[in-house]
């Protein structure tokens, strides 16, 4: 029963997968955003007791919005829409079966040291497939999210994360770390919901650029 209910969330996301299918295509690029942690796994906690978990949801969730405001540019799908716990390997699954052409990992920082910031990008190092696209729009997102919202850039770097392991081969894809829960000064100003909206737009805005580029 505990196995049933734990992808009851993920076979939802798939029949939305499947409605796609039965549609004209059309010029739309297909973006999965990926909202990192959720459920019992809270991911970070920052200052004055915000979770990872709940500050990318935020962002996910408002990304939703303005491409819906801006006439759905994207048809852009997330992998989890509620506080929910989705496995790693079901997150990359849903990206695959949906024949996407960005993923997006969103995620905040946490250190031990009260002063670390800025914002850092992580592209896959398995060095095949789309390698080279997902490191082309981790800098090109990088630069307009640091621009937009003043944060300094602690660049885009190589990591053997699941998600992006799993995801290089056939989409281009990148993970996000939106700044430090663990500073006092992006703590505070990510967890503001018109920093929020303007993150999101940078991200949505810088997504739309570079994939068309």
């Amino acid at each position: 029963m505990k196995k049933v209910l734990k992808n009851v969330s993920f076979v939802i996301l798939v029949l939305k997968m499947c409605i796609i299918f039965g549609q004209e295509t059309d010029a739309q690029k297909r973006i999965v955003i990926d909202v990192g942690h959720g459920g019992k796994d809270a991911g970070a906690i920052g200052i004055n007791g915000i979770q990872e978990k709940d500050v990318v949801l935020s962002i996910a969730n408002e990304i939703l919005r303005l491409n819906n405001d801006l006439e759905k540019t994207l048809d852009i799908y997330l992998t989890r829409y509620s506080d929910t716990l989705i496995s790693l390997s079901d997150r990359t699954k849903l990206a695959k079966a949906l024949n996407a052409d960005l993923f997006v990992s969103l995620h905040c920082n946490h250190s031990d040291n009260p002063d670390a910031r800025g914002i850092e990008v992580y592209a896959s190092r398995k060095q095949k497939g789309f390698s080279k696209a997902s490191v082309f729009m981790g800098y090109q997102i990088e630069r307009a999210l640091c621009e937009a919202i003043g944060y300094e850039s602690r660049g885009v770097k190589f990591a053997n994360f699941q998600v992006l392991r799993e995801t290089v081969e056939y989409c281009a894809s990148i993970l996000l770390e939106l700044g430090f829960l663990s500073n006092i000064d992006e703590g505070s100003y990510i967890s503001d919901k018109n920093h929020i909206e303007r993150i999101a737009l940078s991200i949505l805005l810088s997504i739309k650029k570079s994939i068309e580029l």
